[in-house]
Order: C-alpha cells, then sequence, then structure tokens
C-alpha cells in the first residue's frame, strides 16, 4: 500500500487545510470544493486527509460499513444486530471522471430480479464511500446526471436504486471532496451551491515557500515511509484533535447574536435560497469545537462567510468568485453586540488589520486599463491600421442554435441525442451490461416461447436473449466555434461592441447547454486560433475582450483555420458534433480573388454536412447581403444580430434544419 504524503507536512494552503478540517470534525458542513491551477497540491491534500479520520467500527461482512452501534435498518444486507463489530481505517473512494451511473449508484441484476424475483444488488462507489471520504477530482468534467445523483445523496445521507419496479435503499453519509481547475470549465451555480465550502488554491509567489515545498516532495519521493515517520508526531496530534472536536461539537452554542449576524451577511450578499445560512451556522460551529470552544464568537462567523459564501456570489460564469471583505467587516460590525455571549474580536475587523483585498477594479487588467475613447466615441489606434479593444455591449438571451439529426455525443442541453437519460423511443438487444431494461419489449421478446419453455406458474420463463435495452432520447453538448470576423469593416459604425455582445450571449448560452467552444478570429493578411476548444466558456470571454480590430477581411483564411480546428478536434473526440458560428458582415479583401477563395472555402463546411449559422453584422440603409450568400455556400442559415435576440423571432431552428435539408 502506498504511504500517503503527510497531512501536516503540506506546505501553505492554510484555508484548504482548515475547510477540509471542518468537514472532518462536522460532515454535516456539506463538503468542499477545492478550485485552482494546476500543481497547487489540491489532491495531495485531500488525499492526506483520509490518514487522520478515526478509525470506523462497522458490522463484520456488511458491504454498507453499517455502525455495529445503531446498525441500518434497511441495510440491503441486514438486518444486523447491535453490538460487537469490528474497526477499519476511514475509506477515501474516488470517483473516475468517466464513472457510469451504475459504478457510482451500484447495480441490480435485472435478469435475477425478474426471473428469480430476488434483489441481487451490487455496490457502488457510495456504498464504499459511507462513512468516509468520496473524492471527485476534476468534478466540473463528470457529467451532470452523476454529479445531481452525487449531491442528492450527500444531501440525503442515503442512495437510492430504482429499476422497473424494484428498488434498493442503503445509507451514503460521507464527506464529499471536489477538486477542479476553472481553466477547464465552470460548474453550473446550482451544483456549487450544493458544495458547503469552497476554496480558492494558489500556488505561493514565495520563493522560501517554494524552496520548502520541493525539498518536502523530493524528500517524500526518496523515502516515503521515512518521511512519514518524521510527521508522524504532528499527525497524530492532529488526529486526537479532531476526535475532540467531534466529543466537543454538541456542545458549542451559537447564540442569537452570531446567528443574526449569519443571517445579515447572507442577506446583505444576496445569495439564493437559506442553504447559505445552514451551512454557515454548521461551519461557524465547527469553527468553534476546533478550537476548543463552546461559544460561537464573531470571528467563527467572519471565517465560515469567507468559506461558505465566494462561490454562492457568482451570477453567470463570467463572474470572479470571490468576497468584498470590507463590505463583510461592516455588516459584522453592525450586527455585533445584538448578543452579550459574543466577544468581541480581539483583532478587530479585518482579522489582525490585514488589509483586505482590493474587489474593485485594477490597474493591470480591470477598468483602469481599459482603452479610452477618442474623439466621437472611436477606440483610440493602437497602430498602424489597428483599432484598440472595445467593450461588449450587454448580453442578451438568444435564440437556440442546434445541429441537425440526432447525435451520440456528451450529455448536455443543446442538440438531440441518443443518450442514457431522456425519453423512451424504442428497445433494442443489449450490448454489453442491461443498464436500461424495456420491460414491454422484453415481455414480447419472451412470451412466444413461455410453452416450449415449460412455463408452469405465474412468472414468465426469462432468458438472457429476451432482455432488451431502453433506447433512449435526450440531449447532446456540441463543439460551438466561433469564427469573428476582426477587420476594419467590422470596426466601422462602431459594429464591434454590439457583434461582440452577441458572441458573448452565444457563450452564455453555451455555458448553460453544456457545450465546448472554440474562437478563430481573422483581420489584416491572416488567420488564428484565439481559443482551442475548450469547456471554459469564461476563457472564450476574456480572449473576445481583448481583441482588436482593423485590417483586411481574410475570410478564406478564417474559415479554412476553422476547417482545421474541427478537423484535429474530431480526431480527439469523435462523437461531439460540431456547430459553426460565423460572425461576419460577408465582405471578403485581401489577396488574389478573395470572393472566389472564401466560397471553395465555405464550400468544404457544406461538403462534410458541418452545421453552420452566419450572423450577420452588415448595417445602415444599404446592404449587399453577402452574409446571405456566404451562409449559402456553407450550407446553413444567416440571421441578423436583432433577429439573434430570443424574443424577436420564431423558428431559427427550423430554417437551420430546412436549408440543410434542402
Amino acid at each position: 500500500m502506498t504511504t500517503p504524503f503527510p497531512f501536516t507536512a503540506v506546505v501553505g494552503q492554510d484555508d484548504l487545510r482548515l475547510a477540509l478540517l471542518l468537514n472532518a470534525v462536522s460532515p454535516a458542513v456539506g463538503g468542499v470544493l477545492v478550485r485552482g491551477e494546476k500543481g497547487t497540491a489540491k489532491s495531495t491534500a485531500v488525499r492526506a486527509l483520509s490518514a487522520l479520520l478515526p478509525a470506523v467500527a462497522v458490522v463484520p461482512g456488511c458491504r454498507f460499513s453499517c455502525d455495529p452501534a445503531s446498525p441500518d435498518p434497511e441495510c440491503p444486507d441486514g438486518p444486523h444486530e447491535a453490538g460487537g463489530g469490528t474497526e477499519r481505517p476511514a475509506r477515501m473512494v474516488e470517483l473516475p471522471v468517466g464513472a457510469s451511473e451504475d459504478r457510482l449508484v451500484g447495480a441490480l441484476d435485472i435478469e435475477r430480479a425478474l426471473a428469480e424475483g430476488v434483489k441481487a444488488f451490487e455496490p457502488g462507489l457510495l456504498a464504499d464511500a459511507h462513512r468516509g471520504i468520496l473524492y471527485v477530482d476534476e468534478v466540473n468534467l463528470l457529467h451532470d446526471h452523476l454529479v445531481d445523483l452525487l449531491l442528492d445523496a450527500a444531501a440525503m445521507g442515503a442512495s437510492y436504486v430504482e429499476r422497473e419496479g424494484v428498488s434498493v435503499r442503503h445509507a451514503a453519509k460521507f464527506l464529499l471532496v471536489g477538486t477542479m481547475n476553472p481553466e477547464e470549465g465552470e460548474l453550473r451555480p446550482q451544483l456549487l451551491d450544493r458544495f458547503g465550502l469552497t476554496v480558492e488554491v494558489a500556488a505561493s509567489r514565495e520563493p522560501d515557500q517554494r524552496v520548502e515545498v520541493v525539498r518536502r516532495r523530493l524528500a517524500y519521493d526518496d523515502d516515503p515511509a521515512a518521511f512519514a515517520a518524521r510527521w508522524a508526531q504532528e499527525e497524530a496530534a492532529v488526529r486526537q484533535r479532531i476526535v475532540a472536536a467531534r466529543e466537543l461539537l454538541p456542545q458549542v452554542r451559537l447564540g442569537d447574536g452570531a446567528l443574526r449576524q449569519i443571517a445579515a451577511t447572507c442577506a446583505a450578499f444576496e445569495v439564493d435560497g437559506m442553504r447559505a445560512d445552514i451551512v454557515m451556522a454548521r461551519t461557524a460551529t465547527a469553527l468553534a469545537a476546533w478550537a476548543g470552544r463552546t461559544d460561537v464568537l464573531a470571528e467563527d462567523v467572519r471565517q465560515a462567510a469567507l468559506l461558505a459564501l465566494p462561490h454562492r456570489r457568482r451570477r453567470n460564469p463570467f463572474d470572479a468568485p470571490g468576497l468584498d471583505e470590507d463590505k463583510l467587516d461592516e455588516t459584522l460590525e453592525q450586527y455585533s453586540g445584538d448578543d452579550g455571549d459574543d466577544e468581541p474580536d480581539p483583532d478587530g475587523p479585518g482579522g489582525g488589520g490585514q488589509p483586505a483585498p482590493d474587489s474593485g477594479p485594477q490597474s493591470d487588467g480591470g477598468e483602469a486599463a481599459r482603452p479610452e475613447a477618442g474623439e466621437g466615441g472611436q477606440p483610440q489606434a493602437s497602430g498602424a491600421g489597428e483599432q484598440s479593444a472595445v467593450r461588449a455591449t450587454e448580453p442578451f438571451r438568444t435564440k437556440v442554435l442546434s445541429v441537425p439529426g440526432i447525435g451520440e455525443g456528451a450529455a448536455g442541453r443543446r442538440s438531440r441525442a441518443r443518450t442514457e437519460h431522456g425519453r423512451t423511443t424504442g428497445a433494442r438487444r443489449p450490448q454489453g451490461t442491461l443498464t436500461k431494461l424495456h420491460l414491454a419489449a422484453t415481455v414480447q421478446a419472451a412470451a412466444p416461447y413461455q410453452r416450449a419453455r415449460g412455463r408452469s406458474g405465474p412468472g414468465l420463463v426469462i432468458r438472457r436473449d429476451d432482455l432488451r435495452q431502453a433506447s433512449r432520447e435526450g440531449r447532446e453538448g456540441n463543439l460551438v466555434l466561433f469564427v469573428v470576423d476582426a477587420s476594419g469593416s467590422m470596426a466601422a459604425r462602431q459594429r464591434m461592441s454590439a457583434v461582440k455582445g452577441a458572441v458573448v450571449s452565444l457563450l452564455l448560452d453555451a455555458y448553460q447547454r453544456r457545450d465546448k467552444v472554440g474562437l478563430v478570429t481573422f483581420r489584416g493578411s491572416a488567420a488564428e486560433v484565439a481559443l482551442p476548444p475548450t469547456s471554459s466558456v469564461d476563457a472564450a470571454a476574456a480572449r473576445l475582450e481583448s481583441l482588436p480590430t482593423g485590417g483586411r477581411t481574410p475570410l478564406a483564411a478564417g474559415l479554412l483555420k476553422a476547417h482545421e480546428v474541427l478537423r484535429v478536434e474530431r480526431l480527439r473526440d469523435p462523437a461531439r458534433r460540431a456547430l459553426v458560428v460565423v460572425v461576419t458582415d460577408g465582405r471578403a479583401t485581401g489577396g488574389p480573388e478573395p470572393v472566389l477563395l472564401a466560397s471553395r472555402a465555405a464550400g468544404l463546411f457544406a461538403a462534410e454536412g458541418v452545421a453552420s449559422v452566419v450572423v450577420d453584422c452588415e448595417s445602415g440603409p444599404v446592404r449587399l447581403g453577402l452574409a446571405g450568400r456566404l451562409a449559402a455556400d456553407l450550407g446553413g442559415t444567416a440571421v441578423t444580430l436583432d433577429e439573434l435576440r430570443a424574443d424577436s423571432i420564431a423558428g431559427l431552428v427550423k430554417g437551420i434544419q430546412g436549408r440543410r435539408a434542402a
């Protein structure tokens, strides 16, 4: 067995370690979501925590880790008699990103259930993690339906498996920890809210601390056992402190004054629902127990807010998570003194006089760094033939754009697809393990052979060949590849602000529909891949925000670059279908025969059946209709910026499909 890196040997990352320890003291806090760049000890700290958890007493032979002192009366392996039991170390179970639903929640043997009427249940990872840690690395890449199942089990403390009238329930109480790199895409806000605490981690910029990280890691790699032995005393001390805090937790009193501060803080930061209030209360109580106190102080409420509220402040995927600490201190100060049992924070607001991070614009990337407008509102030039970046207009809700036909890509919310979840559309013979039984089709397949099989009782005689898998139709996520014209003609009449606003609106739509996105831009004499296909729509929005304009319009180069991006992406993810969104006024200039070359490049997409939409950015009283011609060459459809709004037209998707069918 591999010796884990000691928890107490992790350098820095104080918030991360505190959040994990608070959940170890009180699993009711609701788990931890750890956000941060790669190489910041996220996984190391989580794996190290399991060694600090106290041993677990279990019923011998129970696959669901029942507590012998109070066994689960509904345990599938039960009933168990109270008393006795054995001890084992607390488990840390890892959920792979590519796990199936059956691997997570367990699976019923449908064939035995139908033929024999028995509940033959194989436990999943939720059962393995009961009374331990369930760790999901890259939780933002986990399919949404798995995240829903995972968080529902964490909230209810139980897992339910139901298949065609046969159901199994078992206890599933665990410490849920997820890690993610925001560059690879965000979790949906409603899923973010289900994690009790969140922590932002980053590598230290202090040379001395970085040296110590490297020194300890090299020592661990050379001899893990010897390195762990050197930290054994510190590990034992923390383990003992966790046990003591757990014992003290029921005695901690949350006074009315602390409760009012919690409620006022959640109201001041306009968090949705009441989950934040409950999580803050539980976190503040755990903080007091961890400190060895039986009263919750204002400093506990402040720390609880810093851990429980930042991820609940996000209103869209482009908002950076965070909390205005000045506003937090003002709120706590305003509602302090309501309960005489609450002692004042000896360090005063701000926790020892440390300056709160400035949440306002920064000179190196915020409002102060934005380009100033010149006369007439035109952005000032930053170089010959080039105009500096302009702001996007306010985003709006867009019409649904989808790929025609039925795909088989990753689960999402954009285009029709054959999926494991959705409405049943038919039946087929199973390929491999049966996961979704089509009962009527199975009975129909078995019925003609009952006499030949010697059926004598009321039940059907079911054979493996009779089983039918339900075919289901749901929605998939697509690759939405934006091809944006950044030439000088787009900068005229201040159109680029409206164009960027439209693309940002489409990016928001892509985020909500669980798409991957990519960004190709073209201007001057060439095109470039501003952002390779990614799940991080906020990265695409950031690249778009800084996009300058100017120069000629190499439309053919932009289309050819997009075609190459799609070719490479098909090799990586052949099941994910693409939707190309070309944002242009349709002009093609520069080089010999630019219009002909653009038409030929567009023909490549039409020949391969790639779904496409041209967002026509042409404005003014005289319109040349060039975007419409480009859409015809692509085999797609054209829509103006005004028509892109959800409340302005109907049947845009039908238009795309009709044009493709023609």
